[in-house]
């Protein structure tokens, strides 16, 4: 897969199937659009998905999404919103993006697509327009969960109320989060249960913070784990976002390593306790709570 920034750094020579949105989450709904793209794809169509960055907090990262996709499309562009592009009228971006930069002989879009200066360009447009620039137009139909139409804003709502469980049935994944681990104050191992603290990404949503069973995958194995999304506000007032993670079986040394720490099972909200001995007996909690999640033999 080939990945740029800016449609302007796009130089395909191939006939294209294009796909464009936020694709923020890469959830189902999303899947089926770069599902029908890749149908388009051979030897002289190309699969291409531009993904707007809209600058604000996301659901999945420019880099989770680029891992996600990997070796499974030609072409993934990220492409900043500038004010050029939403200046743009929607005849124009037909025209010079679509046609003239991007090649499209295929375009695939979801039902509620709107593009161009004011959203002015609709459906009805690009096919209205698909004969005379020589494209193909595919509207794929929403996805589902319950009749209710899966969206990010749906998956944003159930990681706000720390639903985990219910974001996964919406993206099709686990809801994860990559970062590097950090030397913390090592209140955890002082108290006999070292952690690992993992930092998200500037703009990664973290789901409501406190306590949930999480899957932790260090150089390239998965583990168990349990862990603490959230400011640890018992022990600093510094509001740093932070995973605290203790990782059940894992005896190396992870401090500088990049790991991916999967959300599966919410416990309970974050706290301020009124002491250390107080979070220390929450904590024997937490993990036997994590222990009980996963199933494993507490030796």
């Amino acid at each position: 897969m080939k990945y740029i920034t800016g449609i302007q750094s796009y130089h395909g020579t191939k006939k294209t199937a294009v796909t464009i949105g936020k694709f923020d989450g890469l959830h189902r709904g999303h899947q089926k659009l770069v599902d029908k793209i890749r149908e388009y794809a051979s030897d002289g169509c190309e699969s291409v998905l531009c993904a707007f960055d809209m600058h604000r907090d996301t659901i999945m990262t420019s880099r989770e999404r680029r891992e996600h996709l990997e070796g499974k499309i030609d072409w993934l562009i990220d492409c900043p919103f500038t004010k050029e592009l939403r200046s743009m009228e929607a005849e124009v971006f037909i025209r010079d993006i679509l046609s003239g930069k991007l090649n499209a002989a295929h375009i695939v879009v979801g039902r509620d697509f709107a593009f161009g200066h004011g959203k002015r360009g609709s459906l009805e447009m690009l096919k209205a327009f698909s004969d005379e620039y020589g494209y193909t137009l595919d509207v794929i139909e929403k996805e589902r969960y319950h009749d209710i139409v899966i969206s990010s804003t749906y998956i944003r709502d159930a990681l706000a109320q720390g639903d985990v469980e219910l974001a996964e049935k919406l993206l099709g994944y686990p809801y994860e989060l990559t970062g590097t681990v950090q030397y913390g104050q090592q209140l955890g191992r002082t108290l006999g249960f070292p952690t690992m603290n993992i930092e998200p990404e500037e703009h990664k949503i973290m789901p409501r913070y406190g306590v949930y069973a999480c899957r932790v995958k260090i150089d390239g194995k998965w583990y168990d784990g349990v862990g603490n999304a959230g400011v640890k506000p018992t022990v600093t007032d510094e509001r740093r976002r932070l995973l605290e993670v203790y990782v059940y079986g894992y005896e190396g040394d992870a401090y500088g390593k990049e790991v991916t720490a999967q959300f599966c099972g919410f416990e309970r909200p974050e706290v301020k306790f009124g002491s250390v001995e107080e979070l220390k007996e929450q904590v024997m909690k937490d993990m036997q709570y994590g222990i009980d999640f996963f199933g494993l033999i507490n030796e």
